[in-house]
């Protein structure tokens, strides 16, 4: 039997802040934060200077040297956003965490690329030097979930999502099956990424990245014709999810439902995105939940503002929903946050449902006329009245995303 799975907690740490107030006030503002890196800008080779960064996290007092000794910064951002959603979820130091049945899923593109330094001294310089105890840990695609579990004495499945851009959602996903399904009653999911200039650099290299330097507020501009790639950021993002009848039963605040969830694999090229699969897996994620495309009243695009993604997306777009349903992408405030994108967005996009209100597509002017012909937010933040939203996101290697979250 197939188990419903509530929304009870939400945490999440981006440039704007750390609260949702914070958030739908910068959201309102209609302005990003990309800024110029001056970092970057020592970097010889590097085309783009752009990037997003959360300036306003600290590291809270109470997070002790023994405790994240550990981590680099990606675990401390994941764990400080899985800190708030299980404040709000009334689950912070409880004995559910340790009760054998509450999980964690998360992941991140990689880890820490600043920690792979320590093991660039081996081969470069010949030398251990630079190596310590904590390299590796801080260092392993799954840092941010043992990381996380073990602060905060989670026993249950480990669940490691390290599938670059779907990292977040796919964490959230595979998290929602294990509720579902009956494998846990309780889990912690999310994504988290930390700002590296090796990201920015990946993705010059492809010629994706962004080199408005001198106009950052310009840039990124998902699905416009002047676009010139994406904008490398950070940011984590986490849910507790519980199995509904098991929240009811202890009182929770149940904050919004998952009821669908889709993912699968291009298998065509490792960076170029599959628009056929693309839809397959928006289709599958409709019928997961047993819902037809006119039910969902929202759509949070990936929309990363590079020329193949964006086409790519916005046409299996068209293809599934026509141009009824509004669309529009977080990352047009925040640039791209890899790992963590997936997560910050499905929050977002659950926050926003409750509000009754969507943010625009910023520096969308002129909609490409390769694009799928949308129902692309621009101008301002757009009232919608709606039960149901759709969050997706599409990473290399052809791994796609869907997931639709329901209004409590």
């Amino acid at each position: 039997m197939e188990r419903r799975v509530a929304i009870v907690g939400t945490g999440f740490v981006t440039p704007f802040g750390e609260t949702w107030d914070e958030n739908y006030k910068g959201l309102k503002k209609l302005k990003n934060t990309v800024h110029v890196n001056a970092d970057f800008k020592k970097v010889s080779g590097l085309k783009t200077a752009l990037c997003t960064s959360c300036d306003k996290f600290v590291i809270p007092e109470h997070y002790t040297r023994k405790k994240i000794r550990s981590m680099s910064r990606v675990s401390l951002l994941a764990t400080r956003s899985c800190e708030l959603a299980l404040i709000e979820a009334g689950l912070l130091n409880d004995a559910a965490l340790s009760c054998g049945r509450f999980g964690v899923a998360f992941g991140s593109s990689f880890g820490s690329i600043e920690a792979t330094s320590d093991f660039a001294s081996v081969l470069n310089n010949h030398t251990t030097e630079d190596l310590n105890s904590n390299s590796y840990i801080k260092m392993m695609p799954h840092t941010t979930v043992v990381n996380v579990a073990l602060f905060f004495g989670i026993n249950g499945r480990i669940i490691p999502c390290s599938t670059a851009c779907t990292s977040g959602s796919m964490s959230i996903g595979s998290a929602y099956e294990c509720i579902k399904f009956g494998l846990e009653d309780y889990m912690l999911a999310g994504g988290a990424e930390e700002l590296s200039v090796c990201d920015a650099g990946v993705f010059d290299t492809l010629y994706a990245t962004s080199i408005k330097n001198d106009t950052p507020l310009l840039t990124p501009a998902p699905f416009d014709k002047d676009r010139d790639g994406l904008v490398i950021g950070e940011g984590a993002g986490a849910v507790v999810l519980e199995e509904y009848e098991h929240a009811l039963a202890r009182d929770a605040k149940i904050l919004g439902e998952i009821v669908g969830y889709n993912t699968n694999n291009d298998a065509t090229h490792i960076t170029s995105p599959n628009e056929n699969t693309i839809r397959i897996c928006m289709e599958g994620c409709l019928g997961s939940a047993h819902l037809s495309a006119d039910a969902i009243g929202y759509i949070s695009a990936h929309g990363t503002a590079t020329s193949k993604g964006d086409v790519a997306e916005s046409r299996a777009t068209y293809r599934v929903f026509k141009h009824n349903t509004p669309i529009s992408s977080l990352k047009s405030y925040f640039g791209h946050t890899l790992g963590a994108c997936g997560a910050i967005e499905a929050i977002f996009a659950l926050n926003m449902m409750k509000e009754g209100a969507f943010h625009p597509n910023l520096n969308l002017n002129n909609v490409d006329e390769e694009c799928g012909d949308l129902n692309y937010i621009t101008g301002a933040m757009q009232p919608i009245d709606c039960e149901y939203v759709m969050s997706n996101n599409f990473a290399f290697g052809g791994v796609n995303t869907s997931l639709i979250l329901k209004r409590v």
